[in-house]
């Protein structure tokens, strides 16, 4: 007799996913709690320690199609686990470098940064897999919002205790407790994620609950059985840059991580440098934008599912909290006109939030994808979206470089924000699931 009773086991897969992003986060500012540290120990320049900085984001930008073709063919528990296990040993070798010679020491952990992005190039194309398989439309803002808060969150949880372990134990310990708790987090994966209908504890209830509401409970059938419809190839690649609509959401998700990467990478310089400061007072302050980015990145996508709920369209559902969130984003150039602290935190912490909450990105790509090539176009999504990665802190620093101060800096990033409301609007146009098989390109012609 079929079981009947209703399971709510897709909770606990987005749980899973919010905690491997959390870590897959945590192993990414590893490095920068370390940077001063391990530049001593090291005896880095500023020029190399930025070198090694931008090791990971390169690798990760040009994993990114390769990484959504593998999750496509493979299945996503299978390649997400194994690059759970991959970025951990990457951080336990990071963590040795410190016996090596000095002469060896930025070859070899610049060699490892560059592995681990390549082996966290899964990730966010992985969780906006398993999140259209597991999620019903009307849910899907919110689970999406809740993987996507983890780059906020690893900041307040990692943070402080990365920062503590440097000061008390080196830098070293910081790679050896992130790696050692990732391989532990990759046990827990294997035993926790499986596809809609494979998995040993969900009921046919939530199965027809999923299916029903538009999930892709389906996704990953064909691969059992060895087929293989879903491959990487340059003509994939042309239909989807081909496509108005996707082309929008790249763009529009550049213009939400330019963002992201401020806050990452120059805020704590901004605040130190041209507010004043202090380095110990930054650490605590750069966490309360943090904070709001989380809370604003979980509302966003609860806001917007009860938009789906109440009767409004997908397209009004996913982008009236994109265009309010990008629009509370350029409150941070109000900072070019106080000169108190206290309003410079405000402004720059309801900036962030409205960051987060205008962050549905990945909820859009898994409303839009064709159901045969979610992996790849997750993955081109998150290329040209962390490309913003390697041209935010270059075009940052030339400002501040060439003006001397952060004013057109500011301005720079809320309009990149405005560009993203541009993108949303009269670029995407109306959202729906994009359709790329031969059936419906021949009803298309």
């Amino acid at each position: 007799m079929p079981d009947r009773s209703q399971t709510h086991v897709r909770f606990l897969i987005i749980t899973m996913l919010f905690v491997a992003s959390c870590f897959s986060y945590g192993d990414r500012v590893v490095l920068s709690i370390a940077g001063g540290n391990l530049s001593h120990a090291l005896g880095l320049t500023p020029l190399q320690l930025g070198y090694l900085f931008s090791g990971f984001s390169w690798a990760y930008v040009i994993a990114q199609l390769p990484a959504g073709g593998l999750l496509d063919r493979f299945g996503s528990k299978r390649i997400y686990g194994i690059s759970i296990v991959c970025w951990s040993i990457c951080a336990l070798l990071a963590g040795f470098v410190g016996f090596l010679p000095v002469s060896m020491g930025f070859a070899a952990l610049f060699a490892l940064r560059f592995l681990s992005g390549l082996a966290q190039s899964p990730v966010f194309p992985g969780n906006g897999r398993i999140v259209a398989a597991w999620f019903p439309t009307a849910e899907r803002g919110r689970a999406s919002a809740i993987f996507n808060s983890s780059q906020y969150f690893a900041l307040v949880a990692f943070g402080p205790v990365m920062g503590w372990l440097v000061h008390r134990y080196g830098w070293m310990t910081c790679f050896w407790l992130g790696g050692t708790l990732s391989l532990l987090l990759s046990i827990v994966w294997f035993k926790v994620i499986y596809s809609v209908k494979t998995h040993p504890r969900i009921s046919d209830a939530e199965v027809s609950y999923i299916e029903d509401g538009g999930g892709l409970a389906n996704m990953d059938r064909s691969l059992a059985a060895g087929a293989n419809p879903n491959q990487l190839t340059w003509s994939a690649i042309r239909k989807l840059l081909g496509y108005r609509m996707l082309v929008g959401i790249y763009i529009g998700q550049y213009c939400i991580t330019t963002l992201t990467w401020f806050f990452l990478t120059w805020f704590p310089v901004y605040l130190n440098q041209a507010r004043h400061i202090s380095i110990m007072k930054t650490g605590f302050l750069v966490a309360v934008p943090a904070l709001c980015g989380s809370i604003g990145g979980v509302f966003g996508g609860i806001v917007s599912d009860r938009l789906l709920k109440n009767g409004h369209t997908l397209t009004f559902a996913r982008k009236v909290p994109i265009v309010m969130g990008m629009a509370l984003s350029m409150t941070m150039i109000l900072c070019n006109y106080v000169n108190t602290q206290t309003v410079v935190i405000l402004l720059m912490s309801l900036a962030f939030f409205g960051k987060g909450f205008g962050a549905l990105g990945w909820t859009v790509i898994s409303d839009v994808s064709p159901r045969n090539m979610i992996g790849i176009n997750g993955g081109l999504f998150n290329l040209i979206g962390n490309l913003a990665g390697i041209t935010t802190p270059i075009i940052i620093g030339f400002i501040v470089q060439k003006t001397g101060s952060f004013n057109l800096a500011l301005v720079f990033v809320g309009v990149t924000a405005l560009a993203a409301i541009v993108a949303y609007l009269p670029l995407v146009g109306t959202i729906h699931r994009v359709d790329f098989t031969p059936a419906a390109e021949r009803a298309v012609s």
